[in-house]
């Protein structure tokens, strides 16, 4: 790996191990589909004129199918799902489905015939699962298993995201394609978003974890996602879950 690649796989590991510790915050007081239309409205509100300015939405136009497709499975329905299960389910479990996603990733590719993996990568993804969940300390007994599930088709729609921007978007400007998606996401859940406001305006707390993820885990994270895709590949990019966790964790989630 480069030392941009570096760059970018360190930054990620730690930017997105940040929202686990801001959505439980966040949905102490708002609604998981409020949260999800804030989040994206703040990050479409920034990157929105940034793609305009620099014509990356009109490449976008022939591949509205592949963005939509992306845009259900990366954004719009994890953080819905994933903002849901939070309210209920321990940070270690939640953790640990999460960081299943290199392996799935792994599957999928295999199933589609894409990039393949030696036995011994596949068997070091296994173990790397493992060491999350003794770092953990996972604990499952008692576990909301609707939650469980919820976690489960995050994990599933994290190792997908990937493989689209890979195989079918790869060409397209990412900044447009991060604000196509925040943006299409912003639109959907503001119908729901909006009814579900609370009567009282949140606390500081809460603002500012709804700002964070808008901006720092929302629109700075995707374009560096994107980038450690294009350094990487669509698998190894995905690895970063594993070490969300332990940042989660060492923010006292």
């Amino acid at each position: 790996m480069t030392r941009r690649g570096w760059a970018l796989f360190v930054a990620m590991c730690v930017i997105w191990g940040i929202p686990y510790l801001l959505i439980k915050v966040a949905v102490g007081e708002v609604t998981p589909a409020t949260l999800v239309f804030l989040r994206t409205a703040v990050g479409a509100t920034l990157l929105l004129p940034l793609a305009a300015a620099r014509g990356s939405l009109a490449p976008l136009i022939p591949y509205w199918r592949m963005v939509l497709l992306y845009t259900v499975v990366e954004v719009a329905l994890p953080w819905l799902l994933l903002a849901d299960a939070e309210r209920r389910l321990s940070s270690s479990l939640t953790g640990l489905l999460i960081a299943a996603v290199p392996l799935i990733g792994v599957l999928l590719m295999r199933i589609t015939g894409g990039e393949r993996f030696e036995g011994r990568r596949v068997a070091g993804l296994v173990v790397g699962i493992i060491g999350v969940a003794a770092l953990l300390r996972l604990d499952v007994s008692g576990s909301d298993l609707r939650a469980v599930g919820e976690v489960g088709l995050v994990a599933l729609g994290y190792a997908i995201g990937p493989m689209i921007i890979a195989r079918r978007l790869s060409s397209l400007p990412s900044v447009g394609v991060v604000a196509a998606s925040v943006a299409l996401t912003a639109l959907v859940y503001a119908p729901f978003g909006i009814a579900q406001l609370p009567n009282q305006l949140p606390s500081l707390q809460v603002l500012a974890a709804v700002a964070t993820l808008g901006v720092i885990c929302t629109a700075l994270a995707f374009l560096l996602f994107f980038a450690l895709i294009g350094e990487v590949g669509p698998v190894r990019a995905t690895i970063i879950t594993y070490f969300n966790p332990a940042v989660a964790l060492a923010l006292g989630v």
